[in-house]
């Protein structure tokens, strides 16, 4: 296959108040760049915008430091409940799941609904696609998050979220946990998808952002996945509001100043990765860390030590 133009991509593991050790640094920079070498590379072979994202998303989800499948955080009862979603921006189509348990990868059930009648499945319905594709039942609690929701329950949950980082030396205000992946294909398409275990300790029956397109949107001209505290994201209804922007003529630096300046003002804590179908590439946050990656064409950066107080940040 003959690619019409470059592939860019760009993927977040979450947004938060600190980055504690350097060597938790390290090794969130190469999960995340690792991640980022293998989807890239399968753009290069022609694989479709979605076909990234999921693999990508799946590649997160796998990964235990990251508040996403396997590593995901406990709600207030103990359990693991996750939420997923996936929007091809050439289709239009949004599909997701919300507060499914005990599936490794719930991005798979999101893109099986692509094709759906039903595009957006929560709890029972979830569970019941899942014994009808016949997915395999998978716990994902690592020792990590049990000892985290331990502690906390011990102190009667006065903390209302989880770290988003699973790391001893990270533990503290580690931040907002959701995982995404944003790409532009060599076709000239676009994806988002993005994926969570929520934010921890949370009320049963919480709603994140991630399945909804105020956490994850894309049309033919603009994607974006958010991350961070999702009550925030829904309020300014993040994704889709940079996505229409574009959409409507705007450039994605301009549409995400102009989102993330009116976030500021409204107090909300949280970030965000996109592409438009130019390739450019745009991340922001009004938080301290964001730990996104990418790859521009050329070579794999990250924000994980962007910190200069700028809101948005574009290659």
């Amino acid at each position: 296959m003959i690619l019409q133009m470059q592939p860019k991509l760009i993927i977040h593991g979450g947004a938060g108040s600190s980055l504690q050790g350097k060597g938790g640094l390290i090794a969130v920079r190469n999960s995340l760049s690792q991640i980022v070498a293998e989807v890239y590379a399968l753009l290069l072979t022609g694989v479709s915008a979605t076909e990234a994202v999921v693999r990508g998303c799946q590649m997160l989800e796998d990964e235990p430091r990251f508040n996403a499948g396997t590593g995901s955080v406990l709600q207030s009862d103990g359990q693991i409940r996750m939420s997923a979603s996936i929007m091809d921006g050439t289709t239009g189509r949004f599909s997701g799941v919300i507060n499914v348990s005990r599936v490794k990868n719930p991005i798979e059930m999101a893109l099986f609904l692509q094709d759906a009648d039903d595009r957006v499945l929560s709890d029972y319905g979830a569970a019941e696609l899942a014994r009808e594709l016949q997915v395999p039942i998978y716990n994902g609690l690592t020792d990590l998050r049990l000892k985290e929701w331990t502690l906390e329950r011990q102190d009667n949950f006065k903390r209302t979220m989880a770290g988003v980082v699973a790391e001893p030396e990270m533990a503290e205000n580690a931040g907002r946990g959701t995982i995404g992946v944003v790409a532009l294909d060599g076709y000239g398409k676009l994806a988002a998808g993005t994926s969570t275990g929520g934010k921890g300790f949370e009320r049963i029956g919480r709603v994140s952002d991630s399945a909804m397109p105020a956490g994850n949107y894309a049309t033919s001209q603009a994607a974006v996945s958010c991350t961070g505290i999702g009550e925030d994201i829904i309020d300014e209804c993040l994704a889709a509001k940079v996505v229409v922007r574009v959409t409507d003529g705007m450039s994605l630096q301009d549409a995400m100043q102009r989102s993330f300046t009116e976030a500021k003002r409204n107090n909300r804590d949280f970030g965000a990765i996109a592409l438009d179908a130019t390739g450019a590439i745009s991340y922001g946050k009004t938080c301290e860390v964001l730990l996104a990656a990418y790859h521009n064409g050329e070579n794999i950066g990250d924000t994980l030590e962007w910190n200069d107080q700028e809101l948005i940040g574009n290659w």
